[in-house]
């Protein structure tokens, strides 16, 4: 198919239903990931609660058009879970040689390396971050490329003047075991001070078998909050807007997938993050109960695909967060309890 201007254009997506069982978790409507806010035990907790969505069905257009110069191509892909269920911008870019334009996943927080899950936010440890960007690759050779972006970290609680720089290093040591290093720095910038955060990263793909595959990544980052998700808020102000203190943490997650069958395949995945106790960080906190100490998820998924463009899902996931300060009733932990279920037609 071609468009007025003559470029070829293919259509991709997919229709999705999203169902939720929650014994315990957070109190939004959306049945998606709320670890880091889910209530303490004995305060108001949401629980015994069924929630359904079909937000996160999909569509995709990629665009490419010949020129002397080589190919320019674009994509464009949106899905309803912008607010109320609105339609959402998830990848706008352009293409053309080693160079990209728009917005697309972040250089430094991919979801490459996450283990499969059924929420369309993933879990503890991994991250689902998309911003604007330009980004340039330079590849070494088949199996290493370095790649550069400046990004717009989108961080509502900054003033940014300057973009976030990350650097990606990918690089396949066989055909079972891939690994990617990345390093993100960024300003913070209040009306009245500044202060630079940064981050590292680390992630690998390891296919034990033909049909086994293990996944891992782990991120340590400082006095930001962006990024990665579900962390606690990356720095603290004083009344004169002045920075005092940053948040640093590190995050893992690790998964093995297994293909039972042409049909059937399944997922075991854990996710912890771990903030510093960083004394003067916690005393400035205006709600100790907001901020935690550490999260952990647990999860198990099934999915089943009788026919090529259906898949079915089942999640359990089982989760922690412990907060720095006590509830009332002197409670410091919350839970994240739920049945996930999704079906996805892909076209």
């Amino acid at each position: 198919l071609k468009t007025k201007a003559g470029a070829e254009f293919s259509l991709y997506g997919n229709v999705r239903a999203d169902a939720s069982y929650q014994a315990e978790g957070g109190s939004l409507s959306r049945l998606y990931n709320q670890i880091s806010t889910v209530p303490l035990d004995g305060n108001a907790e949401s629980s015994d609660r069924l929630k359904a969505t079909l937000a996160a069905t999909r569509l995709g257009l990629d665009f490419k058009t010949a020129t002397q110069l080589g190919d320019v191509a674009g994509k464009v892909e949106v899905d309803f879970l912008g607010a109320n269920d609105s339609l959402r911008i998830r990848h706008a870019n352009l293409t053309f040689g080693d160079w990209l334009v728009g917005q697309t996943w972040s250089n430094f927080a991919v979801p490459d390396y996450m283990p499969e899950t059924i929420d369309a936010l993933g879990y503890v440890g991994g991250a689902v971050k998309r911003t604007p960007q330009v980004r340039y690759t330079h590849k070494f050779n088949s199996a290493t490329n370095l790649v550069f972006a400046a990004e717009d970290s989108k961080d509502d609680s900054s003033n940014m003047r300057l973009p976030a720089l990350t650097a990606r290093l990918n690089h396949k040591f066989t055909d079972s075991l891939a690994v990617s290093a990345r390093a993100m720095g960024t300003e913070k910038k209040t009306d009245a001070d500044t202060e630079t955060a940064w981050g590292v990263g680390l992630g690998a793909k390891l296919d034990l078998t033909d049909k086994t595959m293990l996944k891992a990544d782990y991120y340590h980052v400082k006095g930001d909050s962006s990024f990665v998700s579900w962390t606690n808020q990356g720095f603290i102000t004083n009344a004169n807007k002045d920075i005092i203190e940053t948040n640093e943490f590190d995050s893992i997650t690790v998964g093995i997938t297994q293909q039972f069958s042409p049909q059937w395949r399944g997922t075991l995945g854990y996710g912890y993050m771990k903030a510093d106790q960083n004394d003067g960080y916690i005393n400035a906190l205006a709600d100790k109960t907001k901020a935690n100490k550490d999260l952990w998820q647990a999860w198990g998924n099934v999915f089943y695909s009788p026919v090529k463009p259906i898949s079915l899902g089942l999640e359990y996931v089982y989760g922690e967060r412990e907060a720095f300060g006590a509830a009332p009733n002197g409670s410091t932990t919350g839970e994240d309890n739920r049945i996930n279920a999704v079906a996805i037609y892909n076209f």
